[in-house]
């Protein structure tokens, strides 16, 4: 029962740690105004890589043989992992799936940037049908404030080529 109790001491030093990851991540981004399309794939490159990060340590034999030592003695602290553990499965397939989408748009990001106004507009409708797919077929990207969130910086990379078009002209 001591090394038990140890190691829930352990497990629930985890539980709070990866409470306080998650929490972090479902918190409001602080971002600037006029940040690009580019910024939206960097975050959740970044959260994605947080959270397989946090599976690949979750899913170590470390890790394995001490949550298969509280099982054999039932230990109560396994009801709150095993939801911490599908917690963090969602978060780090939502991660992936919405980088996999917004690579879909990559393409549409560097032509946004480098493009002249005229030439910038020729690539709006497909941009706009390729973001309509996504928020139709992702299980994850297709809620009003992911998309706004997402066309809020398309928005202000066109601005900004624009601005930057007619400094130059």
């Amino acid at each position: 029962t001591e090394v038990t109790e140890k190691l829930e001491e352990v497990v629930t030093t985890w539980i709070k740690q990866i409470r306080q990851v998650l929490v972090e991540s479902e918190q409001m981004r602080r971002e600037a105004d006029d940040l690009g399309p580019s910024a939206e794939l960097e975050h959740w490159k970044t959260r994605m890589s947080t959270f397989n990060s946090l599976l690949d340590e979750i899913k170590s034999s470390r890790v394995k043989k001490i949550i298969n030592i509280l099982q054999a003695a039932r230990s109560k602290t396994l009801k709150q992992w095993k939801e911490l553990d599908s917690s963090i499965t969602i978060a780090a397939n939502e991660a992936k799936d919405n980088v996999r989408y917004l690579y879909t748009l990559d393409k549409f990001f560097c032509l946004l940037a480098k493009a002249s106004p005229v030439t910038m507009m020729e690539h709006v409708p497909s941009l706009m049908n390729t973001i309509s797919m996504i928020y139709c077929i992702s299980p994850y990207y297709n809620t009003s404030e992911r998309v706004t969130s997402l066309l809020l910086k398309i928005t202000n990379q066109m601005i900004k080529t624009c601005k930057t078009y007619l400094c130059e002209g």
